[in-house]
């Protein structure tokens, strides 16, 4: 159950009232009292967040800072996917992404649980940072030369983290330990076909991988289920949903952020013209009715949800783990579409442009539409309309003449169609009286 109300909203950096927590884990107390389950190993201090803290639910400053080293993981992975368009590109890409997003939410889980405050758990998130920038320095050539050094760093960063995990809570939470065995279980297997994949010829790399990928998002959904060691309910995650929440929203605007940078890189280093500006105009509006969607309401819809759900575990599972996935690879595909407009704005028309440019608002309303339906229940009309409107441009741009609609004219649609929904659910909130405080 939550750690506590969400009495104030969730970009709050902390709450100040906390409210009991029915059904707590089996050996869980305030943080520094005695707990009678004890596995025998493991770290005796107590690492846990303390409930009675005001630290409890916030986000600190060396999650921040772990956060950072993905600020230039997500610039490669944009780097890789504009010049390797192709749908191998395309599925190697999505292999990428997906494992950052994976070492984020896995590491945003024991930073929800651990207290970042303290030196013990900080150091392990400085190292796990480390760790991570060496992933980020290897995304662009993981499918290439640094295959080895890719596989082994993301291995080590999972594994890494988790048996830290377990140390600290085998001597103070008999649910969390039980879990984070499962996992480490899980991700052994998934870590053997990352470097098993990195070993062998080139031409295995991608489905060994895909099969580790596929391993570590659907034990997730399977409650980690290990023979003989049973299965983890969601019900029974002490999970603090302020913090899932606010951690989560950061990320977007980490992910926003970094497609800007790829956009103002590629405009710099082309000569001033009235197609760059343009372009540039049309990547800051693109960037823009992203950040509405999700933060004028969606952002506080999920906190909200979180807090009034009697199984927090599962909306996080799912809207804040999985869906979240969606929304992040829409905008680092949008950031792809920002630089090809820039680089090519009136030339022919292309397949692999087409999908790039209308691919990533689509593949975001889609995210955000998931993420909606998930929290809230609502099948909101104005992303299907968004959605409809973009397959009709990228039809016509496909199914046209190459010159009938250039990148420029086709991402001037795309992002109209974001405008439009954007606009659409702002409309549609005042005129119903929900002001900013009751949102969501």
């Amino acid at each position: 159950m939550l750690r506590s109300a969400l009495s104030c909203s969730a970009s709050t950096a902390w709450c100040a009232a906390h409210s009991p927590r029915p059904g707590h884990n089996e050996g869980v107390t305030t943080h520094g009292a005695p707990r009678p389950f004890d596995a025998g190993y493991g770290i005796r201090r107590n690492l846990l967040r303390s409930d009675a803290s005001e630290r409890a639910d916030r986000v600190t400053y060396i999650e921040l800072f772990f956060d950072l080293i993905f600020v230039f993981a997500l610039t490669q992975l944009s780097r890789y996917l504009y010049e390797n368009q192709s749908w191998v590109g395309a599925l190697e890409s999505a292999v990428l992404v997906l494992a950052l997003w994976w070492v984020w939410v896995y590491t945003t889980w024991v930073t929800n649980w651990l207290d970042p405050a303290q030196l013990t758990v900080r150091g392990v998130v400085i190292g796990l940072a480390l760790v991570g920038l060496v992933v980020s320095t290897s995304i662009y050539e993981s499918f290439g030369d640094r295959g080895i050094v890719f596989a082994v760093a993301y291995v080590v960063l999972q594994l890494g983290r988790t048996a830290f995990m377990l140390m600290a809570v085998a001597r103070h939470d008999r649910e969390l330990h039980r879990t984070f065995v499962r996992i480490l279980v899980w991700l052994v297997v998934a870590g053997a076909l990352w470097i098993v994949g990195a070993l062998l010829p080139l031409e295995y790399r991608l489905p060994l991988w895909l099969a580790a990928l596929a391993l570590e998002y659907v034990s997730a959904s399977l409650g980690f289920r290990v023979p003989g060691l049973g299965r983890s309910g969601v019900e029974s995650w002490d999970l603090s949903g302020p913090h899932i929440a606010e951690r989560s929203a950061l990320f977007v605007i980490i992910a926003l952020g970094e497609s800007f940078l790829v956009t103002g890189f590629a405009f710099v280093a082309q000569e001033s013209s009235l197609f760059g500006v343009l372009g540039l105009l049309l990547a800051f509006l693109s960037g823009l009715s992203m950040w509405w969607l999700y933060f004028d309401h969606s952002e506080r819809a999920g906190a909200k949800a979180l807090e009034r759900s009697a199984e927090p575990g599962r909306i996080a599972r799912v809207a804040y783990t999985y869906v979240h996935a969606v929304i992040i690879a829409g905008i680092v595909l949008c950031s792809v579409a920002d630089k090809e407009i820039l680089e090519h704005p009136a030339d022919a028309m292309t397949l692999s442009t087409a999908v790039i440019v209308a691919g990533g608002p689509f593949l975001y309303i889609v995210g955000m539409f998931l993420f909606r339906l998930r929290v809230t229940g609502e099948v909101l009309r104005s992303y299907l309309v968004g959605l409809a409107l973009l397959a009709l441009v990228f039809t016509i741009a496909v199914l046209g003449e190459p010159t009938v609609i250039s990148p420029l004219g086709l991402g001037a649609l795309s992002v109209g169609s974001l405008v439009i929904v954007a606009a659409w659910e702002t409309v549609v909130r005042v005129r119903r009286g929900t002001t900013d405080a009751d949102a969501g």
